[in-house]
């Protein structure tokens, strides 16, 4: 499938893709690249100790994970056992305070997060026009005019809004990941290898299939710097000998390829949850008619089964959104290397 997406691309192209890492065909490398040299040094550089603050909020977000499945899992066994009415109300009013102040943890990492990136986002924004405050009146050549119109315009958001989840959301949706797979593995340790059939897959064919997507983004990213070019050396959006029309369809294909990867990639991850719920209700039915487990716990590995399939499902969009910012960041390094951007504002 992703060998004929690519021969797809290919023929939108003219027939050859892009080469990985060709952004210019121009480009003057000046003494010294004063942008950061990798992704995460740039985060560290725009937000710093933001990040520590951060990852200080995910881990009481972490903490107070785990409670409503263990608190559900008690309320259904009570109910079924025939306990006493005023226990059960006191789980279920624990249960409410519990997801009432969790969500308000998490309303507020989400705002952290959001300013932090908005902050990235406003800092290569800055970037940009710093060049021409430093350079006066100097004229700028029309490809190099035409990249920071793509970096101002389109580039900057998926690379600063990266910056406020880059450290935390592995921390959290991770750290949730764990502890939830302990306590399933101490309910009921058979159960809890469905769970690993769940997402051990998982772990092969993302990352092959991500890596075509950010291949494909690469050559998007170089597109849509040709596009703005071209409109900038025509002195407006004219296209007398076809090449600006010739880029758009290849970027309607590029697109196009996009979609066919990331949607195939979400078809094949729904089945696998899927399956792992079906496995979950026929094996946790052996046992419960066997008398090797509560039904409780059954209920519990089904909630269990969501609260680690959305933290998984979370570590996957942010693998994604990380590889995709590495590739757009690596072309603003090169944006940089032909003065593009500047480096050494202070923002």
């Amino acid at each position: 499938m992703i060998a004929v997406i690519d021969a797809r691309v290919a023929v939108a192209h003219g027939g050859a893709v892009a080469p990985r890492g060709t952004v210019f065909s121009d480009a003057r490398a000046p003494p010294e690249n004063t942008v950061p040299r990798s992704l995460f040094r740039f985060v560290w550089h725009v937000s710093g100790w933001h990040q520590i603050a951060l990852i200080g909020l995910s881990a009481f977000v972490l903490m107070i994970e785990i409670a409503p499945i263990e608190i559900q899992r008690r309320i259904v066994n009570d109910t079924i056992q025939g306990g006493m009415l005023q226990p059960i109300l006191v789980l279920v009013g624990a249960y409410l305070a519990v997801t009432v102040t969790e969500g308000l943890l998490k309303l507020a990492l989400n705002m952290y997060r959001n300013w932090l990136g908005e902050r990235a986002v406003l800092w290569l924004r800055e970037a940009v026009f710093a060049v021409a405050d430093a350079d006066g009146l100097r004229t700028v050549p029309a490809a190099t005019e035409g990249i920071q119109l793509s970096i101002v315009l389109d580039e900057a958001d998926p690379v600063g809004s990266f910056v406020g989840e880059s450290i935390s959301e592995p921390v959290l949706q991770a750290g949730v990941f764990v502890v939830v797979t302990i306590y399933l593995l101490y309910l009921q340790p058979v159960m809890a290898l469905v769970i690993a059939g769940v997402f051990v897959p998982q772990l092969i064919f993302v990352p092959i299939m991500q890596e075509a997507i950010n291949r494909r983004i690469s050559t998007r990213v170089t597109l849509y710097r040709g596009l703005s070019t071209g409109i900038v050396d025509a002195r407006g959006a004219r296209d007398p000998d076809g090449s600006q029309r010739g880029k758009i369809h290849a970027v309607f294909a590029t697109n196009m390829s996009i979609y066919w990867l990331k949607y195939i990639m979400n078809v094949m991850m729904n089945l696998m949850t899927h399956g792992g719920v079906a496995t979950i209700l026929a094996l946790g039915g052996y046992f419960v008619v066997t008398g090797q487990t509560e039904i409780g716990t059954v209920v519990a590995f089904l909630s269990a089964l969501s609260k680690v399939n959305d933290p998984w499902s979370e570590l996957v969009t942010w693998y994604r959104d990380m590889r995709a910012a590495q590739v757009k960041y690596a072309l603003l390094r090169s944006a940089a290397a032909i003065g593009a951007i500047d480096g050494n504002h202070e923002g």
